[in-house]
């Protein structure tokens, strides 16, 4: 089984990860790439959903066993890379040129939490998982692009104590807080999902533009902050 692969369900283009715990490596952000490319390219989906084969968790963020090897050994060429490597793809995933929307499946932590932010809509289960930025307790900063992706998904008063405290959220807390459109058990998430994606009828050239316009602010932080300049030295597992 591939790490990624998709299906359509009539014009929505369902994205599965299927790579266990779905952890950024460059692997895993390679193949996501070339399916978001295929799906864009190849098909005339107007949609896409992006869910998790796993049964607890949607995505666990940064794959600290593969990069921390490379951060001890003062590898810095190779972490400046994959910092870049994650900037693109996070990046792809902001302007992606139609609507988006996370399934989540199960456990957002970190990396994979900030990712969920940078869907255009989020739909969550209630009844396991939880959203997380654990960065704060494992002694790994956000870079600016990422405080900004998270500015826009997160309303302040709530991100504030999710940012500094590493608190966990629930899928019914953040349909309280507007982090996600709607919450609810997971054998109704996918109908669901699929049911509002599918409502989501746009143009695809107006709708990238959009995006383009809306998430302005964040791609400049994105484009203007070199990944090289980040003191990797204050990444500790």
């Amino acid at each position: 089984m591939s790490m990624l692969e998709y299906s359509l369900d009539g014009k929505v283009a369902i994205l599965t990860m299927n790579s266990g715990e779905n952890r950024f490596n460059p692997a895993f952000l390679d193949e996501f790439m070339k399916v978001l490319d295929e799906i864009e390219h190849s098909t005339d989906a107007n949609a896409l959903v992006v869910k998790s084969a796993h049964d607890k968790i949607f995505c666990n963020g940064i794959d600290l066993d593969w990069l921390m090897p490379f951060v001890q050994a003062d590898d810095r060429s190779v972490v400046r890379d994959f910092c870049y490597q994650v900037n693109a793809f996070l990046r792809r995933l902001l302007l992606y040129p139609m609507p988006t929307v996370a399934a989540i499946t199960g456990h957002a932590f970190a990396g994979g939490a900030i990712m969920c932010c940078c869907f255009d809509f989020r739909f969550m289960r209630s009844d396991r998982g939880f959203f997380c930025f654990p960065e704060v307790n494992i002694g790994i900063p956000f870079w600016p692009g990422m405080v900004a992706m998270v500015k826009k998904a997160i309303p302040g008063y709530k991100l504030e104590e999710m940012y500094y405290l590493g608190n966990r959220v629930t899928g019914a807390q953040c349909q309280e807080h507007h982090i996600v459109t709607e919450a609810c058990p997971m054998d109704e998430l996918m109908d669901k999902t699929l049911a509002f994606a599918g409502s989501l009828d746009k143009n695809r050239t107006f709708y990238g533009a959009q995006k383009e316009r809306m998430n302005a602010d964040i791609i400049r932080i994105i484009d203007e902050v070199d990944p090289a300049v980040l003191d990797t030295g204050k990444i500790s597992a």
